[in-house]
């Protein structure tokens, strides 16, 4: 092999917030039409890459909860491999530091950063438009880790405008529940019909003086009492929200400081981190666009 071909990689893979998420309907095929604001933070599981000239694809380490078969990292470099003909394999090793079904996107993102990464390691030269469309068939919230910018979402949350953002700082809470996005968006009290905003309109106020919420977070405050319980905690220092469908909580802060002083006072029985909001995926750069 020529020396100078690489032959590994590390790269994150961060996690998301979900600033605000309206659900403004329903499609005849049962999808939920969404409007939300992702913003990426320096929260990340670390992906290690190691290439193969057999074809394998392979993890090398266990994860909690998830079959080799099953994970999005490999589903998403075997897709990958059947889309280009490519002959390469690759040995994945996953670093999770993002709770699982939190609505972080870990999973999500690690097959965004996956795709991002063999793109490379493969030396396939596929556009950003193209990993997009790719990482739609592996789940709705994998495109916007590809497009790698914060981003204003509508449709299922495929449709994507980057969306500058201040910097900021976060304290975001890890409920110790699974909320299962199936339940919640299957759930006859869910409300689907959240009056759909314009990017624009968006822009023109600031955030805190808007009506943005978070329309899955009353249901699974209902269902998953460890949920409100975190989110009452949490209001005592700043709005609280609840991100994607649960059941990771946070906060916004205007400097690390405020978030640091607030983790401070987290009770015993919580657990929590502080996260600065990025603006851009640290990856975004390795995309063609």
């Amino acid at each position: 092999m020529d020396s100078t071909v690489t032959i590994e990689l590390t790269c994150p893979a961060p996690a998301k917030l979900n600033l605000f998420l309206h659900v403004v309907g329903r499609r005849p095929d049962g999808y939920h039409l969404l409007q939300t604001l992702f913003r990426f933070i320096d929260l990340h599981d670390t992906l290690h890459f190691s290439l193969r000239e057999d074809g394998t694809v392979r993890r090398t380490n266990t994860v909690e909860g998830v079959a080799e078969e099953q994970d999005l990292c490999v589903r998403a470099a075997r897709l990958l491999q059947s889309e280009t003909g490519c002959g390469l394999g690759v040995d994945i090793t996953v670093e999770k530091r993002i709770p699982m079904g939190g609505g972080l996107g870990g999973g999500s993102s690690d097959a965004a950063t996956t795709l991002i990464a063999l793109n490379r390691l493969w030396s396939l030269g596929l556009s950003r438009a193209r990993l997009m469309q790719l990482g739609l068939r592996l789940g709705a919230d994998v495109p916007v880790f590809v497009f790698g910018e914060n981003a204003f979402a509508e449709g299922v949350g495929e449709e994507l405008q980057a969306y500058p953002l201040a910097e900021a700082w976060y304290v975001v809470l890890f409920p110790p529940v699974h909320v299962p996005t199936a339940q919640i968006f299957a759930h006859p009290e869910l409300t689907r019909d959240t009056v759909s905003i314009t990017m624009r309109a968006l822009s023109e106020r600031p955030f805190r003086e808007q009506q943005l919420r978070n329309d899955l977070q009353p249901l699974a405050c209902k269902l998953y009492p460890e949920v409100a319980r975190h989110i009452a905690w949490l209001e005592k220092y700043g709005k609280a929200m609840m991100t994607g469908s649960g059941a990771c909580v946070f906060a916004e802060f205007a400097d690390r400081n405020q978030a640091e002083a607030v983790l401070q006072n987290l009770p015993r029985e919580m657990r929590g981190v502080v996260a600065q909001g990025l603006a851009k995926h640290p990856l975004h750069d390795w995309v063609p666009d």
